[in-house]
């Protein structure tokens, strides 16, 4: 625990002007990020004693050793630099919204040649129009199965629209009418665009144009008695208006407006978003954070907003913004926002009408969403904090491991032997921090040696970073060397190693620290059989109850890094066996490998083919050849195929894998 003020800056250093800080830890890792009209005045506020300083913000700087910071121009940039440092360093004692799921959203791909309309997760893509987010991934293809009748853009997928081109028949939605089949022709590249064009612009809530023209259409046919081609566009409106009323209207104006609301108590914060756009609900999404550093209700609305629009540009922003409390500095907000839009955005409060009843309901749906997140939960905040404090009093540690890293050894009858290692933090998983070995000292099975080998080349790693000599990297990662900030590989140490295993595996560990001159790591062994905890030197296990809460979290640390391993395992052995004499070839790739296999039959085939043989193949060099039999030369043939039943060899004239 840090003194803060053996970091303080000395009086007059720190300017009077905007900017964004950063307090560092021991190991150079950024832990908070902060934004000031004033720089002196706000970080002040930091170094007062420690009595009179909220328990999360003294916290935060008994764990920081360092602080720093940069002068911007305007508040607006402050805003913009502290978004972009909270993305890049991931501080921990900054509010971090995460959503509680991945929500689907109705994606038109106008950055193809002919754009498709499907449901897409995850991260944004350039180019490609996102309407959502929904609850639901069904309610998205309802909702596009009733448009598909008016809208008949492409849904299928490339491959499929290559084979139905290929083939020169559409399938079966060009069949029936809900595709436009731009595969086979029907319609040009221009028109079929076209089509997706209306398409978004009718999701985007600007339905009245194209609900009138429908109308004055099936009115021109009934009066030409083209009573079929009448019913049809009936049809038609009636698909849309039901398209349409799976969004109710909320607000009578039209308005475009996302609608925020939270529910909070000591602990954590519970955030809702509504994206009402022409009047109606076209998306909701929820997230729920900890407070992990001191913050009122506008600070999170400000955190809320800044994870919400900043990746977001254009129509994406909103006209207007309705929150239950304005930011502290709403002029800066507000400038940011519209900078993002591109033209001015409202950032208020609904006072009274429609606005106000709506966002109560938003309220109403951000305080169900804390209550069955603390269901779902369970205290977990409360037991996290007693399985650790379990932890560092059955092994007789100083305070709670607050990062435990496990170790654990896979293998399959002594091939491919990795390692992995997983870290958690606070009692969660970091999945970021996760890492995988490749035993490489020795062949064969020996837990007990590989994990000397892997405990060894992990803590060099980190000596490596703390010592600041140069980069020690067996497996040709290049570490950024500098005091970025940045996550690094190995760069922070843990306060409990655990290694999955009993007392040869723990003695192991320990002898490979001490070896290194660490001594101020602890390390334990959870054995399988019995569930026995394992200390260094000890004879006897330590036995924690069943019940215990710090032997359910060693359990699932454990657990973790066994799966972990395991899957590493399987991927090496899958590749392992997928493997081709034609790898060792420099410069061969997948295509032309095939194409040799094409051409030959088989590997067999190709290893009694002449390098004149393997240039007639398309794309084949005598380079490439002369290197092809020298790699087929080397590799020693694999054993013949037997038919159990009869006995008799089987000649390896079937078609090969590369």
């Amino acid at each position: 625990m840090a003194d803060p003020s053996s970091y303080r800056p000395k009086p007059g250093q720190i300017p009077d002007s905007p900017g964004v800080y950063k307090f560092r830890d021991e190991h150079r890792r950024v832990i908070y990020v902060g934004k000031a009209k004033s720089l002196r005045q706000r970080l002040a506020n930091y170094f007062q004693p420690l009595t009179s300083l909220h328990p999360r913000t003294a916290t935060m700087v008994t764990t920081a050793a360092s602080v720093e910071w940069t002068v911007v121009s305007t508040e607006v940039e402050a805003l913009q630099l502290e978004y972009s440092w909270i993305k890049e360093y991931d501080p921990r004692f900054n509010v971090k919204y995460r959503d509680d799921k991945s929500y689907p959203y109705l994606a038109v791909t106008m950055n193809e040649e002919f754009p498709r309309v499907q449901v897409l997760r995850g991260h944004k893509k350039k180019g490609v129009r996102y309407f959502g987010p929904y609850a639901h991934a069904w309610a998205i293809r309802e909702t596009v199965d009733l448009m598909l009748r008016v809208f008949p853009v492409r849904t299928c997928s490339a491959g499929v629209f290559r084979n139905a081109a290929s083939a020169g028949r559409p399938c079966l939605l060009g069949y029936i009418g809900k595709c436009s089949a731009p595969c086979v022709g029907r319609v040009t590249p221009e028109e079929h665009r076209e089509l997706a064009e209306e398409f978004s612009d009718f999701m985007a809530g600007r339905t009245g144009t194209y609900i009138r023209r429908l109308e004055k259409q099936m009115m021109l046919a009934a009066e030409d008695m083209e009573y079929e081609k009448a019913a049809r566009l009936r049809d038609d409106i009636e698909a849309l208006r039901r398209a349409m009323e799976k969004s109710a209207v909320v607000l009578a104006d039209a308005t475009d407006a996302d609608l925020i609301a939270l529910a909070e108590d000591e602990l954590e914060a519970a955030v809702q978003i509504f994206h009402v756009r022409g009047g109606r609900v076209r998306g909701q999404r929820g997230w729920v954070t900890d407070k992990v550093e001191a913050v009122d209700t506008a600070g999170l609305v400000e955190h809320a907003i800044q994870q919400l629009y900043g990746e977001e540009s254009g129509d994406t922003v909103p006209k207007e913004v309705l929150v239950p409390a304005l930011p502290e500095d709403t002029e800066s907000v507000t400038a940011w926002l519209s900078g993002r839009r591109g033209s001015n955005v409202s950032l208020r409060i609904p006072q009274r009408g429609d606005k106000k009843d709506l966002m109560e309901t938003v309220a109403r749906n951000a305080q169900q969403a804390l209550v069955l997140h603390k269901t779902k939960r369970a205290s977990d905040l409360t037991t996290r904090s007693r399985a650790l404090e379990e932890i560092a009093e059955a092994l007789d540690l100083d305070s709670a491991p607050l990062r435990i890293e496990c170790f654990d050894i896979s293998h399959l009858q002594g091939e491919d032997v990795v390692a992995s290692m997983v870290v958690f933090e606070d009692g969660l998983p970091r999945k970021s921090e996760y890492r995988r070995f490749q035993i490489k000292s020795f062949e064969g099975q020996d837990d007990v040696r590989s994990m000397h080998e892997v405990i060894g080349r992990r803590f060099r790693r980190y000596l490596a970073e703390k010592e600041k000599t140069g980069e020690w990297d067996p497996e040709g990662v290049v570490e950024d060397p500098d005091e970025s900030g940045r996550p690094k590989r190995f760069a922070y140490p843990p306060q409990l190693v655990v290694v999955d295993g009993g007392q040869p595996q723990v003695a192991a560990a320990r002898r490979a620290l001490d070896e290194l001159g660490i001594t101020d790591i602890a390390v334990c062994g959870l054995a399988k059989r019995l569930e026995e905890v394992w200390l260094p030197g000890d004879d006897d296990p330590v036995v924690l109850p069943r019940s215990s809460e710090g032997l359910y979290l060693l359990q699932r640390v454990r657990d973790t890094a066994h799966d972990f391993a395991i899957r590493y395992q399987r991927s090496k052995r899958a590749k392992r066996i997928r493997t081709s004499p034609l790898d060792a070839v420099p410069g061969l790739g997948d295509t032309r490998k095939q194409a040799l296999i094409k051409h030959f039959g088989s590997v067999k085939r190709l290893r009694q083919a002449t390098i004149e043989q393997i240039c007639e193949v398309p794309g084949m060099g005598r380079k490439t050849a002369e290197a092809v039999v020298v790699a087929l030369a080397q590799a020693a043939p694999a054993a013949p195929a037997v038919n159990t039943a009869t006995g008799e060899i089987m000649e390896d004239d079937g078609g090969g894998t590369a």
